[in-house]
């Protein structure tokens, strides 16, 4: 039986330095996207390990494309808006409980918006195989585009539409999303400020925040990214991911 509860549960906060010198970076997990029928969008982020402190993010489109964050941490310009903030229309502080309701069954809740969120995650044989290799790869493998690219490959593959998981940010920074473990969403709700958002949908285009391509599909994540500042020259970055165009 698949127990993300176990692993997730009460994770140690750590104030860190990213592996790769001139990086900033978080660990933890989340749910990468979930696209619900509606034409609304959530995500979750919790990283209690970072380069700033601890914090957990709630994101939302709305069926009209406009992105908002929710931060529950010490500030709003060292959570997820660093990265993502230009292209929402809103960034603020909420309050964000996570609560774990089963092995692989999770409920989220914001005060302001009112969210009630529940979910359930379930792995393939597919997902188990390629869950238990990943969470032994080495971070070097992370350095070579064409190994991203073939990550990319096989979350496609595995319906998840075009992911991007290297690439601009739309706050200029280079960044690199290392998912070590993903999982299914089989299951979810979700009431915002009293509206039902419906049913999860796997999209035909994957939803995007800036020019980063979310999964078409819910998918639960655990693992870490890291993000190199805007340059305006090509820098070396990691290995031959300078092919990846950036400016400030």
């Amino acid at each position: 039986m698949l127990d993300l509860a176990s692993q997730l549960t009460d994770l140690p906060e750590h104030r860190g330095n990213a592996p790769w010198p001139g990086y900033e970076y978080v660990k933890g997990w989340g749910v990468f996207g979930l696209p619900f029928d509606s034409g609304h969008i959530l995500a979750l982020r919790v990283f209690p390990e970072n380069d700033f402190g601890p914090y957990k993010t709630v994101w939302h489109r709305d069926p009209d494309g406009r992105w908002s964050i929710f931060v529950d941490g010490d500030r709003l310009e060292t959570a997820c808006p660093r990265y993502y903030g230009p292209a929402c229309d809103y960034t603020g502080f909420a309050t964000i409980r996570v609560a774990w309701t089963g092995p692989a069954s999770l409920r989220v809740t914001v005060d302001e918006p009112a969210l009630d969120w529940t979910l359930t995650a379930h792995e393939t044989a597919a997902l188990h195989m390629l869950n238990a290799v990943g969470g032994h790869l080495p971070l070097a493998t992370w350095r070579s585009r064409s190994l991203v690219r073939a990550r990319e490959m096989i979350a496609s593959a595995l319906g998840m539409g075009h992911v991007s998981m290297a690439g601009v940010m739309p706050s200029g920074h280079v960044g690199i999303l290392m998912p070590q473990q993903m999982y299914l969403i089989a299951q979810s709700t979700a009431v915002l400020d009293d509206r039902d958002l419906g049913h999860p949908a796997r999209l035909d285009t994957n939803p995007v925040i800036g020019d980063v391509a979310l999964p078409a599909r819910g998918v639960v994540a655990i693992g870490q990214a890291m993000w190199q500042a805007a340059s305006t020259e090509s820098t070396s970055g990691p290995g031959n991911l300078t092919s990846y165009p950036h400016s400030r």
